[in-house]
């Protein structure tokens, strides 16, 4: 979900180019989970289902491969990368700069209906931290609260770069792995924290270090649970 504020409320947006409605629907279909690590994109039976020429498609099917979404293999065509665990720690350690700072930028805009839909999000997590616990929803539930915390930051340059990295991190999560219980009431925990902090107006300094240090800390679990070899 994309979590940039709109802008020219009220026009018609212009109709999309058949690369652009191809490449964006492609992406959805890959960061959504829809389009599996090796699942084969054909060409042709993209641009049936589409109605457009091949020539739109492979475009859109460049700008994946630029994204390492996509591979594309001469006698064998394009199919969704597979995905290297050992990236999640270079996309958590960005996203962990990226968003503590935007978190931090945003506090002093976020509004109480924004860190009351924020509260229920992680109240919701809560719930699943405790009972039956559904670890790619819970995965769903964090990265929401992040964003509504993020909502409000006014840099939109850093809005489009937190944007690229969520859905990042969530595609790894999707193909790899996900929260885990025990771990899962930490993590609702130090949210608890980062909406005291706030609500209590703190400084830019401390909500910006408390946020990334809770994305951090996430990633630094993930690389000791994993085992040594």
């Amino acid at each position: 979900m994309d979590y940039q504020k709109g802008k020219g409320m009220g026009t018609t947006p212009p109709p999309l180019a058949k690369s652009e409605r191809v490449y964006r629907e492609l992406r959805e279909r890959i960061i959504s989970g829809r389009y599996v690590a090796g699942y084969r994109i054909v060409l042709d039976s993209v641009a049936r289902e589409m109605g457009v020429s091949a020539v739109p498609v492979r475009e859109a099917i460049r700008r994946l491969e630029a994204e390492n979404l996509v591979t594309f293999t001469r006698n064998v065509g394009a199919e969704v990368a597979a995905i290297n665990v050992g990236d999640y720690a270079d996309a958590m350690q960005t996203l962990a700069l990226l968003e503590g700072y935007a978190t931090a930028l945003a506090a002093p805009h976020l509004s109480s209906e924004d860190l009351l839909a924020a509260e229920a999000t992680n109240q919701e997590m809560r719930l699943l931290a405790a009972g039956s616990f559904d670890p790619r929803q819970f995965t769903d539930l964090n990265q929401r609260f992040h964003q509504q915390l993020c909502l409000a930051c006014p840099n939109e340059n850093l809005l489009t770069l937190l944007n690229r990295q969520w859905e990042r991190v969530s595609l790894i999560r999707r193909s790899s792995f996900a929260f885990e219980p025990v771990r899962s009431m930490v993590s609702v925990q130090e949210h608890e924290h980062i909406l005291t902090l706030v609500r209590s107006r703190a400084g830019f300094e401390e909500v910006e270090a408390v946020t990334r240090h809770h994305k951090l800390r996430t990633l630094r679990e993930f690389i000791e649970s994993q085992p040594t070899r």
